[in-house]
C-alpha cells in the first residue's frame, strides 16, 4: 500500500499537461502515492450541468491531499449556453468548483509563495521573496449575491442604512448586489497563519492590507482583529497598508515585503500582482489548507488555446508539488525539488515560450527530473 493517497484533480485545458509534467517530477523522485482521479472542469458542467460533481466530493473525502491543475470558468449566461440541450432551462447556475472546494472543505487559508530565482529573466527585480496569505472562504468570493435585488432584501438593507434610497430610483430590476462578509474568527485564524509562518522562517514583518478607510466594518475588523493577532508575537512586527497604495509600493520596491495577509479578493489581486514580479503565472505556486485536507494549485488558468500544444510553463505547477510536499512532512524531498528548479531556471538552457525558449513543458519537466 503507498504511503499517502493524492487526489488527482488536471481539470481543463492546460491544467492537464501541468499534472503530466508534475508526475514526471514526482516519479523521478519515488513519492510513494496512490493518485486518484477526480471529475473536476468545464466539460462535467456541459454534460452534467455539475462542474464538481458528488463522486469527487466522496473521494476527497478519503485523501491525504489533492493536486488541481486548472479550471475553465465563464459569465452565468455564457455558461448556461453550453449545457447541453437537455440541462437548458432547468435553472443550473455555473459555481466555480474551486470555490465551492474551498468552502465545503473550509479550506480557509490560501498561501501564495512569489519567489525570483536567479537567472530567470523575467524576474522585475532578484531581491523579491513574499509569501502571500489569502483568506480563501470569506469576503467579496463568499458567493452571496442577488441580481435582481430582491425587495425583501433590499426593505432589510433600507431598514438600516439610508443609503440604500439613492438606488431605488433605478429600479430593483436593474440592481446587483454583492456581498462582502467577514468574520472575526476568520479574520483571526487567517492573519495568525501570517504570524506564524512568518515566526517558523525568521520574518521581521507581516503585512496586513485592506482598506478600512472606505469599507470601515470588513476592512476595520481585519486591521483590529490583526493588531490583537500581532501582539502574541513581539519579535515580528505588523505593517498596515491600504490596497491600492500597497500594489503600488509593491511595484516600487517589493523587496521591503515579506508576508503580506489580506482577504479573499484583495489576496488575490496582490499575489497575481507578486507573481507578475518574479515571471508572472508560470512560476505562481499556491495551496488551499484546511483543518482536515488541503488542495495545491498553481495559479493560472486552463488557457484553451494552448492546449494539446505543451507550451505552458509547468514551473508553476511543479512548485506547487513542492508545496505539497512540504505540508505532508516530506521536506528533505522538498527541498531537493525546489533545487532542482533553481538550478534549471538558473542555467538557462531549458525555456518554455514566456522565458524566451521553445521547449515544451514536458521537455522543463525532464530537464528538472534530470537534476534530480
Amino acid at each position: 500500500m503507498a504511503k499517502y493517497r493524492i487526489g488527482w484533480l488536471p481539470g481543463d485545458g492546460v491544467g492537464n499537461e501541468v499534472m503530466e509534467a508534475a508526475k514526471i517530477v514526482l516519479d523521478k523522485m519515488e513519492f510513494d502515492a496512490e493518485y486518484i482521479h477526480g471529475d473536476i472542469g468545464w466539460e462535467f458542467w456541459k454534460t452534467e450541468g455539475d462542474a464538481f460533481p458528488q463522486r469527487t466530493i466522496d473521494m476527497l473525502n478519503t485523501v491525504d491531499c489533492a493536486l488541481f491543475g486548472a479550471i475553465t470558468s465563464k459569465p452565468k449566461e455564457e455558461a448556461e449556453k453550453e449545457l447541453i440541450p437537455e440541462l437548458q432551462g432547468n435553472g443550473k447556475v455555473y459555481f466555480s468548483p474551486i470555490v465551492r472546494m474551498r468552502q465545503l472543505f473550509n479550506l480557509h487559508t490560501n498561501m501564495r509563495p512569489c519567489k525570483a530565482y536567479a537567472g530567470n529573466p523575467l524576474n522585475y527585480k532578484d531581491d523579491i521573496d513574499i509569501t502571500i496569505f489569502r483568506e480563501n472562504t470569506e469576503g467579496m468570493y463568499g458567493g452571496i449575491e442577488f441580481f435582481p435585488l430582491p425587495q425583501d432584501v433590499y426593505d432589510a438593507l433600507d431598514r438600516n442604512h439610508p443609503k440604500m434610497k439613492k438606488f431605488k430610483a433605478a429600479g430593483l430590476e436593474n440592481i446587483a448586489l454583492s456581498t462582502r462578509i467577514m468574520t472575526k474568527q476568520g479574520c483571526k485564524n487567517i492573519v495568525t497563519n501570517a504570524f506564524e509562518y512568518a515566526k517558523a522562517y525568521g520574518k521581521k514583518a507581516v503585512t496586513v492590507c485592506d482598506k478600512p478607510n472606505v469599507l470601515r466594518e470588513t476592512g476595520g475588523l481585519m486591521i483590529r482583529t490583526a493588531r490583537e493577532v500581532a501582539k502574541n508575537y513581539p519579535g515580528i512586527e505588523l505593517w498596515e497598508t491600504n490596497i491600492d497604495a500597497q500594489c503600488m509600493w509593491l511595484v516600487k520596491d517589493p523587496g521591503n515585503y515579506e508576508v503580506i495577509v489580506a482577504e479573499n479578493m484583495f489576496g488575490d489581486i496582490l499575489s497575481d500582482l507578486s507573481a507578475q514580479l518574479v515571471g508572472g503565472l508560470g512560476f505562481a505556486c499556491s495551496a488551499n489548507i484546511g483543518d482536515k485536507l488541503a488542495v495545491f494549485e498553481p495559479t493560472h488558468g486552463s488557457a484553451p488555446k494552448y492546449y494539446g500544444l505543451y507550451k505552458v510553463n509547468p514551473i508553476a505547477m511543479i512548485l506547487t508539488a513542492k508545496m505539497m510536499l512540504d505540508w505532508l512532512g516530506e521536506s528533505e524531498m522538498a527541498e531537493k525539488l525546489e533545487k532542482a528548479v533553481a538550478e534549471v531556471i538558473a542555467e538557462g538552457k531549458v525555456r518554455t515560450y514566456d522565458m524566451g525558449g521553445s521547449n515544451t513543458s514536458l521537455e522543463v519537466a525532464e530537464a528538472i527530473s534530470a537534476k534530480l
